[in-house]
């Protein structure tokens, strides 16, 4: 039975059960420094428990579609070690509201041009806004236009 208390370690199965992610998801994100395990004298990982709350906010800002660099962008911001609180939170997600208006405005311009697409079936690379969407280097003529430059 595992412990309530906040002080108490976790091995890596119970860790990974209780936050409700893989043992690979949870290597993965100490790997990448966005948790921190201590090691037993058998090297096997033990986590606080306070290290949910990481792991809970790790979750939620991917539920809003951050990348993982960016989570840890965020998480670096923090003093060494702290766990986000609710003020945290609360700046972040200020933060990040721009970003998530960004994409909706982004996948309702994506939805209205696909509804286009279904109607005159063309399809085409050259004019279709889905495939070639915003493409200005287009406009400088046809051929490549980007990569490398021989000085």
């Amino acid at each position: 039975m595992v412990s309530h208390d906040p002080g108490t370690m976790l091995s890596i199965g119970d860790f990974a059960a209780r936050a409700g992610v893989s043992t690979s998801a949870l290597r993965y994100y100490e790997s990448l420094e966005l948790i921190h395990s201590e090691r037993t004298g058998g090297n096997q990982r033990r986590y606080r428990r306070a290290e949910l709350r990481r792991v809970a906010f790790i979750r939620a800002a991917q539920s809003i579609g951050l990348s993982l660099d960016e989570i840890k962008a965020s998480l670096d911001r923090l003093p060494e070690g702290r766990i986000p609180d609710r003020a945290d939170w609360r700046r972040l997600s200020t933060e990040w509201s721009r970003r998530i208006e960004e994409r909706i405005a982004h996948l309702r311009n994506l939805q209205e041009e696909l509804d286009g697409c279904i109607g005159c079936g063309c399809l085409s690379i050259s004019r279709c806004a889905i495939y070639n969407l915003s493409d200005k280097v287009a406009e400088e003529g046809a051929g490549p236009r980007l990569g490398f430059q021989a000085e």
